[in-house]
């Protein structure tokens, strides 16, 4: 990786990278896709300019950072592929909140989005979740950005004010999700998650509660590590009770009874307070999920101002890598039958294992290249490299870099 204190220097570094592939040539070919056909790297930002996504036309600017890459996987929805692995914890997870909450006339509590556009506009992804103007996470190198005013999700969160401005109170989204990110086996520019909001009046959520006609959801006070300034304690105790209780039953279902689970804090800025669940497999503790109660300005904002509600959003990638021992998050893109051909399952809560499809050994390259001086990121070089070698490209490290003293001194004067 390159530090952010490198990117100031100079007009002649050479940097060294070290580039794995799983193999070649053979079979793992075919499981991991081949190089894509494309006369270009990237979809420039050219004055005038379009791009066609989904059936509609974005004018290109400045902003515009999308791969051929990426663009390729617009569309797949994998999570709606039928026994694809992604497709299964969906179902899974769809099929536990179906039966596990009941509306007032037996249908289900929870509805289920998992065919919206990944196309949002900023105004989605970032403020309608309250995310500050100088947030680190908005950076043009993070993101996929269509043009200034529209991006690829980096987050299903996207969703959350406009189902809630709907009138929703019970909701699951499943999507595609876009971020730039380093190349390695637990990562990739495109992924999945599944996200759940719920809202409670104060009815609901203080009902069987002893004296709970006389608690309040909303006071005036002052934010701390435990509530918002608009919560009364009351209030947000039964909100995170529900909450936990809620992801403790889900991760059971998934993963069996006797699971050692722990809450971690931690800090989003559409909940507070914030959690993240980790849990312990195999001896090792996993973060699965995070989660926490909603910041009551974006439920306001929404038009429910009436009602406190939490958040929580998880990956199914990595609940599929952890449940079905699936090495490397590249294999989910595989169009081979022979990995499709193992998650078939007549039960959808059915066990299953991995089976590795090749024994190849890896391939290492070692490529060095000039950096440019100005308005380079890590993240550009990751975007290239997956461009020009596909899903082939098993880990991308930095192993050396290199400054001549002399182009120092000539620059700086």
């Amino acid at each position: 990786m390159v530090c952010s204190a490198l990117r100031r220097v100079a007009r002649m570094r050479v940097y060294l990278v070290r580039k794995a592939s799983s193999v070649s040539r053979g079979h793992q070919h075919q499981a991991l896709g081949s190089r894509p056909a494309v006369s270009e790297f990237t979809v420039g930002g050219a004055p005038g300019g379009l791009v066609e996504l989904l059936g509609k036309s974005y004018p290109l600017d400045d902003y515009s950072n999308l791969s051929r890459k990426v663009l390729s996987r617009v569309g797949r929805n994998l999570h709606n592929k039928q026994h694809h692995p992604l497709w299964l914890i969906k179902e899974r997870v769809k099929e536990h909140f179906y039966k596990q909450y009941v509306g007032r006339f037996g249908t289900p509590l929870f509805s289920v989005y998992d065919d919206l556009s990944p196309v949002v506009t900023t105004w989605q992804n970032f403020d309608s979740l309250l995310i500050p103007a100088d947030h680190p996470s908005r950076k043009k190198g993070d993101n996929y950005y269509l043009n200034r005013t529209h991006m690829l999700r980096a987050h299903t969160s996207a969703h959350q004010w406009d189902l809630l401005h709907a009138g929703l109170d019970a909701f699951l989204v499943v999507g595609d999700v876009y971020r730039r990110d380093q190349i390695d086996s637990q990562h990739y520019p495109v992924f999945h998650q599944l996200e759940a909001v719920r809202l409670f009046s104060k009815h609901e959520l203080f009902a069987g509660i002893k004296d709970g006609e006389s608690l309040q959801l909303f006071e005036q006070s002052s934010r701390s590590t435990h509530k918002q300034e608009t919560h009364t304690m009351e209030a947000m105790k039964l909100v995170e009770f529900n909450l936990k209780q809620t992801l403790t039953r889900l991760v059971t279902h998934l993963f069996g009874d006797g699971l050692d689970i722990r809450w971690v804090d931690c800090y989003f800025p559409f909940t507070h307070p914030s959690f993240e669940l980790e849990i312990n497999f195999h001896g090792e503790w996993l973060e699965v999920l995070g989660c926490g109660v909603m910041e009551q300005q974006l439920v306001n904002s929404a038009g429910a101002q009436d009602k406190i509600g939490w958040a929580f959003g998880l990956g199914l990638e990595r609940l599929a890598m952890i449940l079905y021992d699936i090495p490397d998050i590249r294999l989910f893109w595989s169009e081979d039958e022979r990995f499709l051909k193992q998650f078939c399952l007549s039960d959808i809560n059915q066990k299953v294992k991995f089976q590795p499809l090749s024994k190849y050994p890896a391939v290492i390259n070692d490529i060095s290249f000039w950096l440019p001086s100005e308005n380079y990121t890590e993240n550009d070089f990751y975007d290239l490299v997956r461009t020009i070698g596909g899903d082939l490209v098993e880990k991308v490290d930095l192993i050396d870099k290199f400054e001549h003293p002399k182009s120092w001194q000539n620059s700086n004067g």
